[in-house]
């Protein structure tokens, strides 16, 4: 809701071909690339180690606790895994808000400045 009030208030066309090339856009997309990238990397082998563990090694049938093996430590273990990507996802997604504020803010100065 907040977006579109704000978008109602200021009525500048903005020059979005200027904004995409601009520094502070293209370090925004990269870091954004990068952030997925690295965390569906780490969740997509974090998630499937459970699996290939558990069909081709005997290692989660150790006892860890009597009576839980690693198995059940691994299985519990992606669940705090899942919150803690949850978790860092939304520390980051504000992080990328606020960066992408602070260019359209950059832009429509710029197109003030230009008369426009």
């Amino acid at each position: 809701m907040e977006l579109k009030k704000e978008a109602a208030e200021t009525p500048v066309s903005l020059n979005y071909k200027r904004m995409v090339v601009s520094s502070p856009f293209q370090k925004l997309i990269k870091s954004k690339k990068r952030f997925t990238l690295f965390t569906t990397v780490f969740f997509l082998a974090f998630s499937l180690l459970l699996p290939i563990l558990a069909f081709y090694s005997d290692i989660l049938t150790k006892p860890l606790i009597e009576p839980f093996s690693w198995g059940w430590a691994f299985a519990f273990a992606q669940f705090f895994m899942t919150w803690g990507v949850c978790h860092l996802y939304i520390k980051k997604a504000a992080q990328f808000d606020q960066i992408a504020k602070d260019v359209l803010e950059a832009e429509e100065k710029e197109m003030g400045r230009d008369g426009q």
